[in-house]
Order: structure tokens, then C-alpha cells, then sequence
């Protein structure tokens, strides 16, 4: 119960709100007029008049009845947790994109709560041939939303077009995306991985938008890195749904790196929040395998300076997570692995994936297979062509799926020449 007021109060400060006070009942079955009981009304009553305050906030979603019914008791403005998220998603949306995404999920979340906005009008409603401009302008901001929803929904379809199209002329590089709980830290971990200039900040939801950065991990290798919204409890269904343009480039990725907050006490609830809100936006995932319908998922347990003992919590959650690393993106940071310290253990293992999902081949095609060259230039990296015996030999990082599907077509391909 604390972890969720803690957050919520954390969900309040990010929306720009003083918090003077918190308390929490039990709800056996949340009553239809207030969700609270009736006692628990009088009481915040009276509370809200000691505090002086102007704003209730609960960690519950409420209908539009409850809020309605809770903001006449109190007298003062009400706002559940979906109402919290949607505001704070309003001030930090940057690109056009963002924008398009938080304006079709604030209006998703509205359409059904107009009512309320209208019911000082209700005594001049009619009946059939004597409806009162209330109603008439109810109908009317209906139809506006419901016609601005469509609109919003079709223009997020050609996002997610433009995407795919942008995707399909840059598939040379192997990808992974960030994912994980509000604030674990995943911009903080773009930023150490690829030195680039990345807005950072310790709070929920600092950033919206979608980042993506080339990381150099040695050895000749290269990963295109895809910073991602984050998942929190009891994130609004229609506001996964309005990012789901957005989550295209994790669903699109070779590689899912799930990044844990190790130094929060609830961590583990934190990744089943994650998990859970993954399958929900239909994504594949399983711990570290690989299948045709499964997402290969690295566990990073970031913030590791904030562990007293690192190893032995490595050791612990790897018994759970067999492909887990441990991380920490503070500068001279006292955190050291036997694989070294800050993002060096991280930056290993995206060597060796990128090795895996890209190993250098060498291929060799007849002179007059045109076709075939121009498969390996448009879905491999290309690092060198030879004509060798009436043969064209080409050198190349080429993805698993392809050598498969080269192998079974009968093309010479040999790997670790």
C-alpha cells in the first residue's frame, strides 16, 4: 500500500502538485456513488478544509459518476490515476507524434465523462421534439470527439506506415529496444551507451518521445538502440493502445532490453508490470528465447551503484532471469563486475548478440544472379565484393532468418572462414 501512494505522490509531484497529506481505506466493493464509503467522504472532508487544499487525488480509476459525485461532497476538483497520467502526458509530449497519441487517449478517456460537464443543464431537457440546447450540444461534442478520434486514429496508421517504410531502408544494423517501468533509468542507459547528448531526468515519465542512437559495442560492431515510453501500474488501456505506432520499433526489434530499477524494493512487481503490459500490446516474450513467435529479452538491473553487494544480487536474480546484467550509468561509479563496471557488462553482451544475429559470411553468387546481389545489399551489411573463378564473393554481416533462407535455397554461404 505504501509503494502505491508513494507513486502516486511521486505521479503528483511530476504533474506539478504539492502533496500536504495521504491516507487509504479498504474497499471490500467500491459503492457506485462515491467508491469510497460514506464515512471516508465526511472524513476527507473535513481534512481538505484543515489543508486548505484544492485537489484530490486517487489511485483508483473512477467512473464518471464517482468523480462527479465525490467533486459535489468535496467541493473541490477531483482527478483519479488515469486523469494524473493523462496530464502528465499532455506537458511532456514533444514531437508532433507524442502530441497526436495523448490527444486521442485524452479524448478516448473523455467521451464518456461529457455527461457531467452538461448537467446543469438537465432541467430544461425534453422529451422527442422539446430537447433543451444541453442535450443538443451533449450530441454535438459526441459527434466532434468521436470524429476527432478517427481522425487521430488514421493519422497514427501512417505513422506507423512511415515507420515500417523507414525501418525496411535501415535493417543493416541489428536493433534493440529499451523497455521497462517508468524511470528505471532507459534514457540514462542511451546515454552512456551511445555518449550522445540525451535529456535525463529523475522522474516519472521525463520523456515521451521515441530516441533511437547507433552504440558502438567493439569489435567492429555497431546496435541500433530504441529508447521507449515507460510502463507504470495501472497504465490506462487506450493510452498503451494510442502508443501502439510507437511501440512498433519494439516489436520490430531483434532484441528486448528490459531495464530494472535494482535499487527499488518492489522491483520484481515493477517487472511483472512490464511483462504484463507487453503481452497486452501483443509482443513476445519469454526469458532469453528464441522462437518464431517469441522476443529474446536481456534483463539489465540498472542503478546497480545502489546495491550494497552487487554480485551476490547478481547471482539471486540470475536462478529467475538466466540473461541478466547488471549496470550503472553514474559517472565514476564505485560499482565493478570481473566484467568491469558502468554500461562495460552491457555493452559485452550486445557484442556478442550482435555477432550472433549478424555474423559475417561470405557468399558466393553467379555473375548473372543480379537478384541475389541486390537481396544481400538491401537486407545485409555489405563489407566487401570479389569476383573469384566466374563468381562474385561477397563478404557481409548477414541476419540468421537470411543465411536461412540462402541455405535452403541452395547458395554457397560459409560462416567463421
Amino acid at each position: 500500500m505504501d509503494d502505491h501512494l508513494d507513486e502516486l505522490s511521486r505521479l503528483a509531484d511530476t504533474a506539478g502538485a504539492e502533496v500536504v497529506g495521504r491516507t487509504h481505506q479498504r474497499v471490500e466493493a467500491p459503492t457506485p456513488t462515491f467508491y469510497l464509503g460514506q464515512g471516508k467522504v465526511d472524513e476527507l472532508k473535513g481534512v481538505l478544509q484543515e489543508t486548505g487544499s484544492t485537489l484530490l487525488l486517487l489511485d483508483e480509476a473512477l467512473s464518471p459518476v464517482q468523480g462527479s459525485s465525490l467533486e459535489k461532497a468535496l467541493a473541490v476538483r477531483v482527478m483519479d490515476r488515469t486523469e494524473v497520467i493523462l496530464d502528465i502526458f499532455a506537458t511532456r509530449a514533444r514531437s508532433a507524434e507524442a502530441k497526436m497519441q495523448v490527444e486521442l487517449a485524452q479524448l478516448e478517456y473523455l467521451l464518456p465523462r461529457l455527461t457531467r460537464m452538461w448537467t446543469h443543464l438537465s432541467r430544461i431537457r425534453g422529451g422527442i421534439g422539446l430537447r433543451g440546447p444541453g442535450e443538443t450540444q451533449l450530441e454535438t461534442d459526441r459527434r466532434v470527439i468521436r470524429r476527432k478520434i478517427s481522425t487521430l486514429k488514421r493519422r497514427l496508421e501512417e505513422v506507423a506506415h512511415h515507420r515500417a517504410n523507414q525501418r525496411q531502408g535501415r535493417r543493416d544494423l541489428p536493433s534493440a529496444a529499451l523497455v521497462g517501468y517508468t524511470n528505471a533509468g532507459k534514457s540514462s542507459l542511451l546515454r552512456a551507451l551511445s555518449g550522445t547528448e540525451i535529456f535525463v531526468e529523475d522522474r516519472l515519465f521525463a520523456t515521451l518521445d521515441t530516441l533511437t542512437r547507433e552504440v558502438d559495442v567493439g569489435g567492429g560492431y555497431r546496435f541500433r538502440l530504441t529508447d521507449t515510453v515507460g510502463f507504470i501500474r495501472k497504465l490506462p488501456h487506450h493510452l498503451v493502445a494510442s502508443f501502439r505506432a510507437t511501440l512498433e520499433e519494439a516489436r520490430e526489434a531483434d532484441l528486448l532490453l528490459h531495464v530494472i530499477d535494482a535499487g527499488a524494493a518492489n522491483w520484481e512487481e515493477q517487472v511483472e508490470v512490464v511483462e504484463r503490459e507487453m503481452r497486452n500490446a501483443e509482443f513476445g516474450m519469454r526469458n532469453g528465447q528464441d522462437s518464431t513467435d517469441r522476443k529474446r529479452v536481456l534483463y539489465v538491473f540498472n542503478k546497480a551503484d545502489l546495491l550494497p553487494e552487487p554480485e551476490p544480487f547478481l547471482a539471486l536474480v540470475r536462478e529467475r532471469y538466466p540473461h541478466s546484467v547488471l549496470s550503472s550509468t553514474i559517472p565514476h561509479s564505485a560499482f565493478r563486475t570481473p566484467h568491469g563496471g558502468g554500461v562495460e557488462q552491457l555493452r559485452d553482451v550486445l557484442r556478442t548478440s550482435a555477432q550472433a544475429l549478424r555474423p559475417i559470411a561470405r557468399i558466393r553468387v553467379p555473375l548473372g544472379d543480379g537478384k541475389l546481389l541486390a537481396v544481400l545489399h538491401r537486407d545485409s551489411e555489405v563489407l566487401g565484393e570479389a569476383q573469384v573463378d566466374g563468381v562474385v564473393e561477397v563478404t557481409a554481416r548477414v541476419q540468421a532468418w537470411l543465411l536461412g533462407k540462402l541455405r535452403r535455397d541452395g547458395v554457397n554461404v560459409e560462416i567463421g572462414f
